[in-house]
């Protein structure tokens, strides 16, 4: 595992780029091939720049090729030598696959993963908990097309593309993603999923696809999700009522249920789930659905509560980093876009645990913003930012004449 710099010899993107180990862009590199067919900006020339464009809000190529320009005496630490060109950049988001990208998040996935995870979730008893839902990215482009009507002022339909992610409950990155058209069904993204025995998801009720639970039921593939509206169901066996009884709370009823599994419009198959009405602090009451008859009910409702961890995600990744604007207006440099932001949020994820600190990510990631190019030491800086630059000051103020 790559050490970050202890002394402000390198400005903070120098020592946010050090938590790359190397070896994890050449096997990128090699794997896709990177070089043999765009040699004007290596792989990592090309990957630093981006990310100085995610790290530094850039809203556009223009204003990242600007921004590196008057980083002049400060780019031989990030490797540069000189600030690439707009076109060149441009030439490279088109040509260069967007894979190489996504390798590189899921090579520092797998570095980083035992690192950055946390055993304790409160609440719960179960391991490997993930998490899956969709966000949703508007474009005004023809190049991704999204969904809904025809905009009634005439104007043109906003296309977009969706991101379909896995998060990990104990580490709080996506394990998993997938970038597709915006009118693409969530539904299709649970065929994907790749997922051992005794794992755990929870998603939302737009997931619910009754043939992909009876598969997870065989491979013992546990699911929590809330019961959609029109569900049809027959009660087999009342385990708990206590819905007569005057304000309670917390569990109100346990049942098992079947569910008829339809094909060319006949039921071929009845599966068996578990239905728990639950009524929460603030008298919202849910109905979740899970395969699973052992857990305790009030943890089922646990599991649930967690979803929410990537709508937090989802939020912190939109307003921290750029995706209101594009770097290109090819799908593949969108995708690109996309996946630098990913590993931007990772190495975050990553120097917040080693740093220790207090800070919010969103603090964090503005504290970074400010001092980007800025000589002092990372971890210091972040885990307490006016004793580490008095530090520095006072160093500056014992060597001056």
């Amino acid at each position: 595992m790559s050490e970050f710099k202890k002394f402000p010899g390198q400005p903070i993107l120098s020592q946010i780029l050090n938590v790359i180990p190397s070896t994890v862009i050449h096997a990128a590199s090699r794997k896709h091939n990177a070089n043999r067919y765009y040699k004007r900006l290596p792989l990592r020339l090309h990957l630093v720049s981006l990310l100085y464009g995610v790290f530094s809000y850039c809203n556009g190529l223009r204003e990242v090729c600007e921004g590196l320009l008057a980083c002049e005496g400060k780019l031989s630490h990030l490797g540069l030598d000189k600030a690439p060109a707009r076109s060149t950049l441009s030439d490279a988001n088109n040509k260069r696959s967007y894979r190489v990208f996504e390798t590189i998040y899921y090579g520092l996935l797998r570095q980083y993963h035992s690192f950055i995870s946390d055993s304790r979730l409160k609440g719960l008893s179960i391991r490997n908990l993930k998490v899956v839902d969709s966000s949703t990215i508007q474009l005004f482009s023809e190049i991704l097309r999204g969904v809904g009507r025809a905009r009634g002022d005439g104007s043109r339909k906003k296309g977009g593309f969706k991101v379909h992610a896995m998060m990990d409950a104990f580490s709080g990155v996506t394990e998993f993603v997938r970038l597709t058209e915006a009118r693409e069904h969530d539904q299709k993204f649970l065929h994907h999923l790749k997922l051992p025995a005794n794992s755990w998801l929870v998603f939302d009720k737009a997931y619910t696809t009754y043939h992909r639970f009876a598969k997870w039921s065989e491979q013992q593939i546990w699911f929590v999700t809330r019961e959609r509206d029109n569900a049809l169901f027959h009660v087999t066996k009342v385990l708990i009522d206590r819905t007569r009884r005057h304000n309670r709370k917390g569990v109100l009823k346990e049942q098992y249920v079947t569910v008829g599994i339809k094909q060319n419009g006949t039921v071929v198959q009845r599966l068996k789930l578990r239905r728990i009405t639950f009524k929460s602090d603030e008298g919202k009451v849910y109905m979740f659905i899970t395969n699973n008859f052992t857990l305790p009910a009030c943890q089922i409702a646990t599991i649930y509560k967690n979803r929410w961890m990537i709508e937090l995600l989802f939020k912190q990744i939109k307003q921290n980093f750029p995706l209101r604007y594009f770097w290109g207006e090819s799908p593949n440099a969108i995708k690109m876009q996309v996946y630098c932001v990913l590993i931007a949020q990772l190495l975050m994820v990553v120097i917040r645990r080693k740093a220790a600190t207090k800070k919010s990510f969103s603090n964090m990631i503005t504290v970074i913003r400010l001092h980007l190019m800025s000589y002092v030491g990372l971890l210091e800086f972040i885990k307490d930012t006016y004793k580490a630059w008095r530090k520095i000051h006072n160093a500056m103020l014992e060597f001056s004449p």
